[in-house]
């Protein structure tokens, strides 16, 4: 049996992508003109690759506690449409009576966070761990009230693993704490 250990663990991909050389050669206006219009092709292309992440990159995150797992999902990056859904859904607004226009009053963290996570888990194991009937069940049979998937999450993971979550779901979608390693990529 594998020894587990406490927390969240987030599996990576440890294969080393290929590197492009970098050519430091420095052009005129006019030479660099035409090798962006010998490359544009390929700009189109990585543009079109670079739009299509949200399918293709997904992550493993397994919840383990004293040396014992308990469950694991995969999670994919969200947009930042996706981000702001999350937000809107779940913050409450009043009605300015000087402005003529609704306000954000306040946003319910608990439920946003766990917002988060339900979007960013692949939809496969959304349906089997967040929407899936028996656990809803058997959670309710513990006393515990259960009123939609978002529930799940709160009852399933402390505090501190949806915050590890949310930073793996973060990294995930592009938001790298190193301001150098984005300006580097």
């Amino acid at each position: 049996m594998a020894d587990f250990k406490k927390g969240v663990s987030l599996m990576t991909d440890t294969s080393e992508a290929a590197v492009p050389e970098v050519d430091d050669t420095e052009y005129t206006k006019d030479e660099a003109k035409s090798i962006i219009k010998a490359n544009e092709e390929n700009f189109i292309q990585g543009l079109i690759d670079a739009a299509g992440f949200n399918a293709t990159e997904t992550q493993r995150i397994e919840i383990a506690r004293e040396g014992r797992l308990f469950f694991a999902f995969n999670i994919h990056p969200l947009t930042s449409t996706d981000y702001n859904r999350c937000k809107e859904k779940h913050t409450k607004y009043v009605r300015s009576k000087q402005l003529g226009m609704k306000l954000p009053e306040t946003t319910d963290s608990v439920k946003y966070r766990s917002e988060i996570i339900y979007q960013a888990t692949t939809e496969d194991d959304r349906k089997k761990l967040w929407g899936n009937k028996a656990i809803w069940d058997a959670l309710l049979a513990q006393g515990l009230q259960i009123m939609g998937p978002l529930d799940v999450i709160d009852y399933c993971l402390k505090a501190g693993e949806k915050d590890r979550v949310i930073d793996a779901i973060d990294k995930l979608s592009g938001f790298e704490s190193d301001l150098e390693e984005v300006a580097k990529n």
